[in-house]
């Protein structure tokens, strides 16, 4: 296992990762957290395990073979469980024994959806029902813009489809806050709102979320992550090099304290502004091109990202976010396709 080093504040110079050798004892009681990334160019997880110390050990996790393009985590860390989305198996698949699985060995399958998904980009679990966005065109017609929300329930290692709602607008990342979903409205800088979204929108077929809302600031939204009141939005700015050549280092993310009241203080089809609500990250020292996804520590003001345009793919980590502007990544490493992140604590 090679074991890597986390960087302090005081280290942001350095802006790597620095290899430390190979460490194969796996022992998990000392760490601080457990971040878990995926890459649309394998349906391997990389498990990053951060110990108090700074020490980061990264194993290389095989799910099944049949996966070789993996977009969209959950993790439970109470029942020892994670859950991929496979965009080139179309379904979900949980796994199971990911502490004990040593580098380069398989997880243990435990629970899979369904074969029906289309592009799937993102998952969202509240309780037993978990949600994955699939920015497929419906309809077949480019001129339209309707795009999918695939809702299933989880009853022990058995998936079943409840209901699939489609939109109206493109999707992309999306996260519960209690029993409401916040989804992307890809190719904007808005974020739609679905409340009590698992007794409000039970049906199959179109359906409008609650509200939408513009984010003052961002070219393109994709990546969204929630923690302690505090949301976080990525911004890909270009999505490409065919519109700009600064695709690869045009992105940033906004956090946003106090979330839920700041949205709801906004009008539906308003614009929340940056001042007095929002702090900005961005710029030549922060490697963001396209983060596709993100997810916030709270507790440790910390911001992870999955960036796919700069060198290809960058598991990204940046602390003391509070203030914003161009600042330097305390972690920085290259994972080619880098697709989504999450963590999870000890």
């Amino acid at each position: 296992m090679k074991t890597l080093k986390f960087l302090t504040v005081t280290a942001l110079a350095s802006l790597v990762f620095i290899s430390c050798g190979d460490d194969d004892d796996i022992t998990g009681n000392d760490l601080r957290v457990n971040l878990y990334a995926t890459s649309n160019l394998s349906g391997d997880i990389t498990a990053y395990q951060i110990e108090d110390d700074g020490d980061v050990e990264v194993r290389t996790l095989r799910t099944i073979q049949e996966n070789t393009d993996a977009e969209g985590l959950y993790v439970d860390s109470g029942d020892d469980e994670i859950t991929v989305v496979s965009r080139s198996n179309k379904n979900l698949n949980t796994f199971d024994s990911l502490d004990r699985t040593d580098n380069g060995d398989a997880l243990e399958l435990e629970a899979g959806s369904p074969t029906i998904l289309g592009s799937p980009r993102d998952l969202a679990v509240s309780s037993n029902i978990y949600v994955v966005s699939d920015n497929m065109d419906v309809d077949g017609d480019d001129t339209t813009v309707d795009n999918r929300l695939w809702v299933f329930t989880r009853n022990d290692n058995t998936y079943t489809l409840r209901n699939v709602i489609t939109t109206d607008f493109a999707v992309w990342g999306i996260e519960f806050v209690g029993d409401n979903l916040y989804a992307v409205v890809d190719k904007t800088n808005e974020v739609a709102l679905f409340s009590n979204f698992s007794s409000n929108f039970i049906m199959t077929g179109p359906a409008a979320p609650t509200k939408r809302v513009a984010i003052e600031g961002i070219t393109r939204t994709h990546g969204i992550g929630f923690d302690g009141g505090t949301m976080v939005l990525t911004d890909i700015g270009e999505a490409s090099g065919d519109v700009s050549p600064n695709f690869n280092t045009d992105g940033g993310f906004h956090i946003i304290n106090d979330f839920q009241a700041k949205f709801s203080a906004v009008e539906n089809g308003g614009t929340l502004a940056v001042a007095g609500n929002q702090v900005r990250v961005a710029g030549s020292n922060t490697f963001l091109g396209n983060p596709v996804s993100v997810d916030y520590d709270a507790d440790g003001n910390t911001v992870y990202i999955a960036e796919r345009a700069n060198s290809g793919g960058r598991i990204l980590a940046f602390t003391n976010v509070s203030t914003g502007g161009n600042i330097a990544p305390n972690l920085n490493n290259i994972l080619s396709g880098a697709s989504s992140v999450v963590f999870s604590e000890d």
